[in-house]
């Protein structure tokens, strides 16, 4: 098999990325940057669009043990399991969640300064898809009434630190969201 030559320049970060990948795989220089041009054709679409923040982000959220993949049917479960007789979530469970929402508030602080930094990071989620209709007025869109009405208590009681304060209309597909001043 015949090989072009390519003579490339490295800065310190890519000599030092180089370094470590062949020495955590035993795999000679040559051979680690055609499997890295390689991976990055393969992987193009992903590594230069919005979907690569998207990935990180995902990425962040997983490694770090404190949320989990789960698939919206199960979610829906849950809710409908937690749902009294009277159609009315479980006391225990609201508390609950409650203080999940009143935790959030607490690490939100000082991580989101607006309300639509916020609604990104959830939609990134999935719980929701948001649209900005005016300079500080959102269109939040959920997949069904459940999770409506349980991401939008979440959210009331998650900003209740943030350097504003969150109006909320409800109609009957959507939740209109506004940002005003503290």
């Amino acid at each position: 098999m015949s090989h072009d030559r390519v003579t490339v320049s490295l800065d310190a970060d890519a000599r030092a990325a180089l370094e470590d990948l062949t020495d955590r795989t035993g795999v000679g220089q040559s051979e680690m940057v055609r499997r890295a041009l390689a991976f990055y054709n393969a992987n193009y679409q992903a590594a230069t669009t919005d979907t690569s923040a998207n990935l990180q982000a995902y990425y962040e959220m997983l490694s770090g043990g404190e949320h989990v993949l789960l698939d919206v049917d199960f979610l829906h479960c849950f809710l409908d399991f937690v749902e009294g007789e009277d159609g009315t979530p479980d006391p225990d469970f609201l508390a609950d969640i409650d203080q999940v929402s009143d935790y959030h508030a607490f690490e939100y602080e000082g991580e989101f300064e607006t309300l639509g930094e916020l609604l990104e990071w959830l939609s990134l989620c999935g719980f929701l898809t948001v649209r900005r209709s005016e300079e500080n007025t959102y269109h939040v869109v959920y997949p069904s009434e459940q999770l409506r009405w349980f991401m939008t208590r979440f959210i009331e009681r998650s900003v209740v630190n943030l350097p504003f304060t969150l109006e909320v209309t409800e109609g009957l597909t959507k939740v209109l969201m506004t940002e005003k001043p503290k």
